[in-house]
């Protein structure tokens, strides 16, 4: 499914999206799934099938996928908040929608859990990559409002963690997005991308200036935005990168 390079309408994408579709019941536990789901899923893997649905995601992502559960929990179930949330796994960028039901009485019943695969339209297959290397992001999926809004990799000056979130900025302000910045840093281009921060990954191409301050090393992006740390492990790299000699940056690292 190529959709990079067309205008494409939601019909269109509702469309050609790989939907998976997981039947909870509400305890949270597997009742059913469709055929893509179990692709997707490592049902295999977690056998038996009616376990805690957490149980077939990735660690790093069952803190999202609980949240995104309580959240629905939470809320009538006459009133059902479009719930929406978007995490990584191996290869594929998935978007998943979750709702509570409620039996012929309008007492809840259970949950169903729908996602999205939507690696096709945020990532980029190189053929010349390594088979294991996942695939690079050239839209990174932000969430506004329950919308997700797509941010050209171009577009993004730096990328801040927030827990197991980040905030990507970029010249019209920060968007919020569900990735944690280990999954962000794997799936970006690393040569116009580096993690000089534990906490921060910045757009080489966007830097503006370095500077010193108390012995650390810093990196200003935009005028309105405050400097960027480097850490210390990192800061001989950046400035190799930048093509920058040691010591230009105030004083030698």
């Amino acid at each position: 499914m190529d959709l990079k390079g067309h205008a494409v309408s939601p019909l269109y994408l509702l469309e050609r999206f790989d939907v998976g579709i997981v039947h909870l019941d509400a305890e949270r536990r597997v009742l059913g799934m469709n055929d893509f789901a179990r692709r997707v899923l490592p049902v295999d893997e977690k056998q038996p099938f009616d376990r805690l649905v957490l149980s077939f995601h990735p660690e790093r992502s069952q803190p999202k996928v609980e949240f995104l559960l309580d959240q629905a929990a939470q809320c009538p179930v006459a009133n059902p908040p479009p719930m929406t949330m978007i995490i990584n796994i191996p290869e594929r960028v998935l978007l998943i929608k979750v709702t509570r039901i409620a039996d012929g009485a309008g007492r809840p019943s259970g949950y169903v859990l729908v996602f999205y695969d939507i690696t096709e339209l945020v990532s980029s297959d190189d053929g010349a990559r390594a088979a294991t290397a996942r695939r690079r992001l050239q839209k990174i999926p932000t969430v506004v409002q329950q919308r997700i809004v797509l941010v050209d990799a171009d577009d993004v000056l730096c990328i801040h963690s927030d827990g197991h979130y980040t905030h990507v900025c970029t010249v019209q302000g920060r968007h919020f997005c569900n990735l944690n910045i280990g999954d962000l840093e794997a799936r970006l281009d690393p040569e116009q991308f580096m993690r000089v921060h534990r906490g921060h990954i910045v757009n080489l191409r966007a830097v503006r200036q370095l500077r010193r301050e108390d012995g650390r090393l810093l990196i200003e992006m935009h005028p309105e935005m405050p400097p960027i740390p480097v850490s210390r492990s990192s800061a001989s790299a950046l400035l190799e990168r930048l093509g920058v000699p040691v010591g230009a940056a105030g004083r030698p690292v």
